[in-house]
């Protein structure tokens, strides 16, 4: 079960890159979240994608936009994104990709934040871990509390709107951690470069949910 649906057989993604190398994202595009939007509603539609898909432990510039992950005057702001976007419509529906229960959730409303947040508790035999929705409607945060049931292949959230999930194009991250250190309807979803190697011990590749 993925978390979108998504049909390998007519539907079509695309790799997007925020990294330098990408010469056509520009920091004005960047600094302005309608252009923003534009851009990446641009590309999916000359390219005919249903979605966009990218970002797992890839160095972005595009965190300039926000003073959330610090800025170029200091030695090392944060870069390094931690999981895997999906960008596409907004109110696009996401699903539990199995069985889980609410761990924590949270509206993170900082710019540049995840905005909304939903984090699953999961196990597989003896083994526990969790993920993290970010990005998603505030109306998905309503009637739910700790503790609930998710089933695999409930819907229980969707696509924010940028008024909702932290300034953003629409769009999911989608992240698995090991353990959640004590953290409460948050985890860092971006770290910095030189600590790469301590990220990939905690946070597992999204793809081996996401089998895009």
């Amino acid at each position: 079960m993925s978390v979108v649906d998504f049909d390998k057989k007519s539907d079509k993604i695309i790799a997007l890159d925020f990294t330098q190398k990408n010469t056509s994202l520009s920091s004005e595009i960047i600094g302005n979240t309608t252009s923003f939007c534009n851009y990446i509603d641009d590309l999916l539609k000359f390219k005919d994608a249903k979605f966009g898909i990218g970002g797992y432990m890839e160095n972005r510039t595009v965190y300039a936009r926000s003073e959330h992950f610090g800025n170029d005057k200091e030695i090392e702001p944060r870069r390094l994104h931690l999981g895997v976007d999906i960008w596409g419509a907004v109110h696009t529906p996401i699903y539990s990709f199995m069985d889980a229960k609410i761990h924590s959730f949270a509206f993170n409303n900082t710019f540049g934040d995840y905005g909304a947040t939903i984090i699953l508790k999961h196990k597989l035999e003896e083994v526990v871990f969790y993920s993290l929705f970010g990005h998603l409607s505030l109306k998905n945060l309503e009637g739910i509390a700790k503790g609930d049931n998710i089933k695999k292949g409930e819907q229980f959230c969707d696509f924010g709107n940028v008024e909702e999930n932290g300034s953003w194009p629409p769009h999911l991250h989608f992240q698995l951690m090991c353990d959640m250190e004590n953290y409460i309807g948050d985890y860092p979803g971006v770290g910095k470069l030189s600590e790469k190697q301590k990220w990939l011990d905690k946070i597992p590749n999204p793809n081996i949910v996401l089998k895009f």
